[in-house]
């Protein structure tokens, strides 16, 4: 289902601008602006989830008809007297929050940039490091001291007590 004006006017509880009214071509317009948002970051659209590519665009263009202007103060005077108005402001634009982006494309928890093994690796210790390893009877390394020593844990390679390297 694409989203139309009429869903749009759904979503604020009005009724939908008459079909030839410079209104509804307005959220016409911006309900292309916000699927082209959302294509230029993630790709052709048909492969996201339909629905929830609905909703955001929906939430999008509504926020936006809510907030169209950037404009966040009014003040009126008149000879000695003043009143001024602090309105709300939006982005002057179709904008999708990083939470809407969030919903589109969850990030892949299982992903990571890197990782590291605090235990240690299958790597040679030096013989006087406390963290000398033997193998147990299901073929894992395991540490008998406490620490590692040598530094072999942290590099692949021992680098401290005459290990080398650094």
């Amino acid at each position: 289902m694409a989203v139309t004006p009429d869903d749009i006017a759904v979503e604020l509880g009005r009724t939908a601008p008459a079909l030839d009214s410079a209104e509804y071509a307005q959220w016409e317009l911006w309900i292309a602006d916000a699927r082209m948002l959302i294509s230029a970051r993630l790709g052709d659209l048909t492969g996201l989830n339909q629905e929830r590519l609905d909703y955001v665009v929906r939430q999008a263009v509504a926020a936006h008809v809510r907030r169209p202007d950037d404009a966040t103060q009014v003040a009126v005077s008149i000879d000695d007297g003043s009143t001024s108005r602090t309105y709300r402001s939006g982005k002057g634009r179709v904008t999708i929050l990083d939470e809407w982006w969030a919903l589109l494309a969850p990030a892949n928890t299982s992903a990571r940039a890197f990782s590291i093994t605090p235990s240690g690796s299958a790597t040679a210790h030096l013989d006087i490091c406390s963290a000398l390893t033997y193998t147990d009877a299901n073929g894992n390394v395991v540490y008998g001291g406490a620490y590692c020593t040598c530094g072999a844990d942290i590099a692949g390679f021992p680098i401290y007590e005459q290990g080398g390297g650094y």
